[in-house]
């Protein structure tokens, strides 16, 4: 059977009731295998029945009502998206955005789901509200057989054919349609409506009795034929090096959306819940930022917030900053709710590994929003954290319900001057050890402090993570030097008072990049010969001692050439 022989429109391929929660159901259509699962939210996913890592059927994953695991390697995949957010075998790594699964729409109406693997968006068949759904029969026969035969089906209580594959009295109405399966394999799906449908049980049993003998007598007819071919399954095409883990690539597509809603959520902090104009929004993983491009021509990045399950919207929070240059100002002041915006697809630098015995959340001020998420992941799963929220004050606690629904492991620390800060970080960092993790996000000063102090008290750097927000340290662009581009066989200088990113660009060069300070990654590039002169805050100590990575945003060269894989 061609593709060109496959109908375009809805087609029933589960009963709700076997959409349970927690629970995947297998399905099948046209030979295509379908993993279908019902979210905490409600929302019914209809994906392609396999883990991109190893082909492994999702159907016999664990449905934790906010994502999808495979049982085989652990690869976790969103709702709504399918998106992958979490590889065990690379904890500390953002899987890239291109593991992303295969789905169809899915509609659930009449007491079914339904989907279609065609184009478009096809009408629904029409049926009464809340109607009586029998139970789905199989059939060892072709679809179109099946259909045809159907047609001079004889259900009894009075209900005569009256076209198609609907029978009636008058007052009630047997509807019945046909999955098809496969070449040789359809199920016949029924609903009743009308004075018949109060008969419940009863009604059930002898339609039941009624279809089960004609699929009977349909096999018996397909038997006297040669058993059709199979359908091959279509598989979305997947990479080889997904199991490589290829590094993350930064996005560059803008995607609309809509402000939903507009709340503070602080003294000076307000939040915004961003949902797709159209389609679904990409998945993300905790710790991951967007791109806002706002219309005074700003584009500044924002965490995102969003817990586990959250995948029908994006929650930013974003604080009014006093000597802002127009970012928070302009989202504080003029952004209203049902204005559009262009955003990019997330990125995440600061990746949350989920395989620690303790993890210790330092947050100051706004740096709370990456963490927030980290740590609604890790409650979801029941790991253990503890978040230390520094603030001004009690009304300074950004997100309260967020937090109130993190319950006891959250640790506010208010109103503390430097040294009170100081003090506090270093009885939270007393106790280092192999298998505790530390995330800290918040001012300049409070992760520099931190840094610091966790040096001290003996922690290894791989186990400290931190975001900065912005780079406060004063940048030296005096210096020119050579740049060799190792792929292209070009060799560029950079004068002073331009970055390497600049000099690039001029030149033709595409590199990718987003916050312009030195503080997100997006523009690291790796370096093949040279020696660079660091000036970024997103490079640990060890890594900028490796001398193998380089901004090229801010930092620069001490060497005369540096030789970079471009």
């Amino acid at each position: 059977m061609d593709s060109a022989s496959i109908a375009p429109g809805w087609v029933p391929v589960a009963a709700s009731e076997d959409v349970i929660p927690r629970h995947v159901f297998q399905g099948k259509l046209w030979g295509q295998e379908l993993a279908i699962w019902r979210a905490d939210d409600g929302y019914v996913n209809v994906w392609e029945n396999r883990c991109l890592h190893r082909g492994v059927r999702l159907s016999i994953g664990v449905n934790t009502g906010t994502e999808l695991v495979c049982q085989y390697h652990g690869w976790r995949y969103a709702n709504r998206n399918a998106g992958c957010t979490y590889i065990p075998a690379h904890p500390a790594d953002a899987p890239p955005r291109t593991i992303c699964n295969r789905t169809w729409p899915a509609r659930e109406a009449h007491g079914l789901i339904w989907t279609h693997l065609g184009e478009g968006e096809p009408a629904l068949p029409e049926a009464a509200e809340a109607p009586l759904v029998l139970r789905a029969v199989p059939v060892r026969a072709a679809p179109g057989d099946v259909s045809a035969a159907l047609e001079g089906f004889d259900p009894g209580e009075g209900l005569a054919h009256r076209g198609g594959l609907v029978f009636g009295d008058g007052a009630s109405t047997l509807r019945l349609f046909v999955q098809p399966m496969d070449s040789g394999l359809s199920a016949i799906r029924g609903l009743v409506s009308g004075p018949l449908a109060g008969e419940g049980l009863a009604l059930l049993r002898r339609l039941n009795t009624a279809l089960t003998a004609f699929g009977r007598a349909a096999e018996a007819a397909a038997r006297q034929h040669p058993a059709p071919a199979p359908i091959p399954p279509v598989y979305g095409r997947v990479s080889e090096e997904l199991a490589e883990m290829p590094e993350m690539a930064a996005g560059t597509g803008k995607i609309r959306v809509t402000i939903a809603a507009k709340t503070v959520v602080a003294e000076g902090i307000v939040s915004l819940d961003l949902r797709p104009l159209r389609g679904v929004l990409p998945a993300f993983q905790p710790g991951a930022h967007i791109d806002v491009a706002l219309p005074n021509g700003l584009v500044r990045q924002y965490s995102l917030v969003n817990g586990p399950g959250e995948t029908d919207r994006y929650i930013i929070g974003v604080k009014r900053e006093p000597q802002s240059a127009g970012g928070s100002l302009a989202i504080h002041d003029s952004l209203k709710p049902g204005d559009l915006l262009a955003i990019s697809e997330p990125r995440n630098n600061f990746t949350l590994r989920r395989d620690a015995e303790e993890t210790i959340f330092l947050a100051g001020g706004i740096g709370v929003t990456p963490l927030l998420a980290m740590a609604a992941a890790m409650a979801v799963d029941d790991q253990d954290f503890r978040l230390h929220y520094f603030a001004a004050g009690q009304g300074h606690l950004a997100f309260p319900e967020r937090l109130a629904a993190l319950g006891e492991r959250v640790q506010p620390h208010l109103g503390l001057d430097p040294a009170g800060t100081m003090a506090a970080l270093r009885e939270i960092l007393s106790r280092p050890g192999p298998a505790r993790q530390v995330y800290v996000c918040g001012p300049g000063p409070m992760l520099d402090a931190a840094r610091t102090i966790a040096a001290d008290q003996g922690w290894p750097e791989s186990a400290v993570h931190f975001e900065y927000f912005r780079n406060t340290h004063e940048i030296d662009d005096s210096s020119s030097f050579d740049i060799a581009l190792a792929r292209s066989a070009v060799t560029l200088r950079v004068p002073a008072g331009k970055s390497i990113l600049q000099v690039l660009r001029e030149n033709g060069i595409a590199v990718p990049s987003s916050c312009g300070q030195g503080a997100c990654g997006t523009c690291k590039v790796k370096v093949l010969e040279g020696i660079p002169d660091h000036q970024d805050v997103y490079l640990n100590n060890a890594e900028k001692a490796a001398n193998d990575r380089i901004m090229t945003c801010v930092s620069r060269a001490k060497s005369d050439r540096l030789i970079l894989d471009l």
